[in-house]
């Protein structure tokens, strides 16, 4: 349990911060843009709650075929499929239009993930071996 509540507290606090940009932010940069990279940050804490946080990389790269698959699903317009549509709660959340910037983002969200992790486990490595010694 103490591996995952790091994760829990990231999770809380990212998702809170995803519900103000998606309330209070119409457009611009923070929304558009940086709503597309805190989410997949906020999909691999939910993801590593339940995985104990083992599997770091192998769960980023999931994250992102999760979006990515995501993304294509809003380019043939799944939440009106699912007769979704006539509801902003999912319309919000599911999302309505495809969109390549949208892709570049969570492959950047992903990305600064990956970098976090690699220096996250050179640094718990480093004073592993300094404890050690």
């Amino acid at each position: 349990m103490k591996r995952r509540l790091p994760y829990i507290a990231i999770f809380l606090v990212l998702l809170g911060i995803e519900v103000l940009i998606a309330i209070f932010l119409k457009g611009g940069f923070i929304r558009n843009y940086m709503g597309d990279v805190i989410v997949v940050w906020v999909c691999y804490c939910f993801a590593e709650i339940f995985l104990g946080g083992r599997y770091n990389i192998r769960t980023a790269a999931g994250v992102l075929i999760f979006a990515f698959i995501t993304e294509f699903l809003q380019g043939i317009n799944i939440v009106d499929k699912l007769g979704l549509g006539g509801s902003p709660f999912f319309r919000t959340l599911i999302g309505t239009s495809f969109s390549v910037c949208d892709l570049i983002c969570y492959s950047a969200g992903i990305a600064i993930n990956i970098i976090g992790i690699v220096i996250w486990k050179k640094l718990v490595t480093d004073k592993k071996f300094s404890a050690a010694e």
